[in-house]
């Protein structure tokens, strides 16, 4: 992930991001009426549609992290021992980002180790480590 964060959160944070831009291009929008007039209606027809868009693929992000939180492994954090959830192979405590992994192969190698590994897989992961 991006932030070094639990993989469900990545996707709320991308959810939100997402809430955010459209209800911004949605006032945008309409404020071209109040600086334009008659002439902004297509700016804020514009606005509109666009940030309309944008919050129904927020609603898809937040609908799909749902389902993906439902069926995720639950497992006590072995630094917090709080009840974290877990997608994968390998992601992180959702409380204090420990990296947290179920493979004995990765359990103990550093996250450039990781990396490496998973690069000649031919994924696109970012390290994890525990």
């Amino acid at each position: 992930m991006i932030f070094n964060q639990a993989k469900i959160n990545a996707f709320r944070l991308w959810g939100l991001l997402l809430t955010m831009l459209g209800m911004g291009l949605m006032v945008l929008g309409t404020a071209g009426i109040v600086f334009w007039g008659h002439a902004g209606k297509v700016f804020a027809a514009i606005g509109l549609v666009i940030g309309l868009i944008s919050m129904m693929g927020s609603l898809g992000i937040y609908f799909w992290a749902g389902m993906l939180s439902t069926s995720a492994l639950q497992l006590e954090c072995p630094e917090c021992h709080k009840l974290t959830k877990m997608l994968g192979k390998t992601d992180r405590c959702m409380f204090c980002r420990t990296i947290l992994t179920l493979d004995p192969n990765q359990a103990n190698i550093t996250p450039e180790e990781l990396q490496a590994a998973q690069q000649g897989q031919g994924t696109q992961a970012t390290p994890h480590h525990h």
